[in-house]
């Protein structure tokens, strides 16, 4: 496979060691000199110093018959432009790497098809998914990070009062929006089939949009009403306003403490649910005020790894449940991981490894990748990159004879990630999410890949 990585900045230049340790043929581009000098120096790559956009450039570097081109400069347009040249160019495939969550509203335009760009990576955006997860819901399915934040997933325990036992699901009419994954009734666990019935003291695994969950966990549990979640946030990154959206849901009271005015007055006039305090996390004084020790969470997400670090300690002296913090520099992550127990922090977040992991499973050779084992090896969580020549391509979800025992859960259609519904259409290398019983991964496989 091969290779082209734009821009050797931390990010750049650990995607290139990655790669080139894994045997990739790795093709790097940068512009300053003596960058490019030490990634010449120091790992298995071609280095070319230059201009990652210009078309002579990417020529040279060999963009007509390469797999990947993948744009990790710090400048958005840089990357989008040089992913739009790179694709006319005759790439395969295209990555840019973006901060601005401009190009990723797709309200007036879509970006990413604008300019011919396969996978849009934000490393501000896959931190907050990161630290989102064990807030929305601890018992997750690896399925999240498969929609990028876009799917929630939830486990629901069936109450007695509940409206909803005993009904086949094929009679629930639940929202299109939403899947039911696999029932656990005692130790027995069943993936959902349309004649699978809720029963009193079952735990019910959902995937659906946030919103949709909420009704139905009003249906199967309507006395016991939604946790309240209460989240601290340091600081109005890009990081944190990503994390307000993804726990958007009534049941999540949000604080954030920011030290510039403007920024909270921003947040503030795009965020009104919210409580914003303009002021300072370091401050003991403020957190004791605040009654940080109080809260679920208390999560540090400023650009600033020594303010992370000192502040996510000051609240977990305060008493706070849950501390969480992203680390931006390189040189803090082993020695961080290493102290997390002892310090008590529940979570530490790097853009670099985030956004890392998520190229590394992007551009896998694998077909097919297990993502989970469902409990008491009842089946697995597959997700599964769909062969050109398979005959789904073209067809609807409708029209194809899936086997026995399985649930779509997540369709990924270059652009968008959902829930799928019966007339979606399955495109070559659209990536699916199944729960499959153990019978029935080989037919699976041979009818996808």
């Amino acid at each position: 496979m091969k290779i082209i990585i734009v821009g050797a900045g931390n990010v750049g230049s650990f995607l290139c060691k990655c790669l080139s340790e894994k045997g990739y043929n790795v093709t790097v581009i940068e512009e300053t000199h003596a960058i490019a000098s030490s990634i010449d120096e120091q790992y298995d790559a071609k280095v070319i110093c230059g201009n990652g956009s210009s078309a002579e450039i990417l020529v040279k570097a060999g963009v007509r018959d390469c797999d990947f081109y993948i744009a990790m400069t710090s400048d958005d347009r840089v990357n989008i432009v040089g992913c739009s040249i790179a694709k006319a160019l005759g790439a395969k495939a295209t990555i840019a790497r973006i901060h601005d969550q401009t190009y990723s509203d797709n309200t007036l335009i879509n970006y990413q098809f604008h300019f011919g760009i396969d996978f849009l990576v934000n490393p501000e955006g896959l931190c907050a998914m990161e630290l989102a997860k064990d807030i929305r819901n601890p018992g997750r399915l690896a399925v999240e990070r498969f929609a990028q934040g876009h799917i929630e997933v939830q486990q629901i325990p069936v109450t007695q009062s509940s409206s909803l036992t005993s009904i086949p699901l094929r009679d629930l009419e639940l929202s299109p929006e939403v899947r039911v994954g696999y029932i656990q009734r005692g130790n027995e666990t069943q993936i959902a089939s349309s004649s699978s019935t809720f029963e009193q003291d079952d735990l019910v695994t959902f995937v659906g949009l946030s919103e949709e969950l909420a009704k139905i966990k009003q249906k199967l549990a309507p006395h016991d009403g939604p946790k309240s979640v209460s989240i601290a946030l340091f600081g109005g990154s890009e990081s944190a306003i990503t994390l307000i959206r993804l726990l958007s849901n009534p049941r999540f009271k949000i604080l954030l403490i920011e030290r510039e005015a403007p920024i909270c007055e921003e947040i503030a006039e795009h965020f009104p649910h919210i409580t914003v305090i303009h002021g300072d996390a370091a401050s003991t004084r403020l957190l004791e005020e605040e009654q940080i020790g109080s809260y679920d969470y208390f999560i540090a997400t400023t650009k600033n790894d020594e303010d992370n670090i000192m502040t996510t300690l000051l609240a977990k002296q305060q008493g706070v449940q849950n501390a969480q913090l992203i680390i931006n520099r390189c040189d803090y992550e082993d020695i961080l991981g290493q102290l997390k127990n002892i310090l008590g922090i529940e979570s530490i977040v790097s853009p670099r490894i985030a956004t890392i992991t998520e190229l590394l499973h992007y551009i896998s050779e694998e077909a097919t990748i297990e993502l989970a084992t469902l409990p008491g090896d009842a089946g697995k969580i597959l997700e599964v990159r769909v062969d050109s020549e398979s005959p789904c391509v073209g067809k609807t979800i409708h029209e194809i004879a899936w086997p026995p025992d399985i649930v779509l859960v997540a369709l990924l259609n270059q652009f968008h990630a959902k829930v799928p519904c019966a007339g979606d259409t399955i495109l070559a290398c659209s990536r699916i999410v199944v729960i499959a019983k153990q019978d029935s991964v080989a037919p699976l496989l041979e009818l996808l890949t």
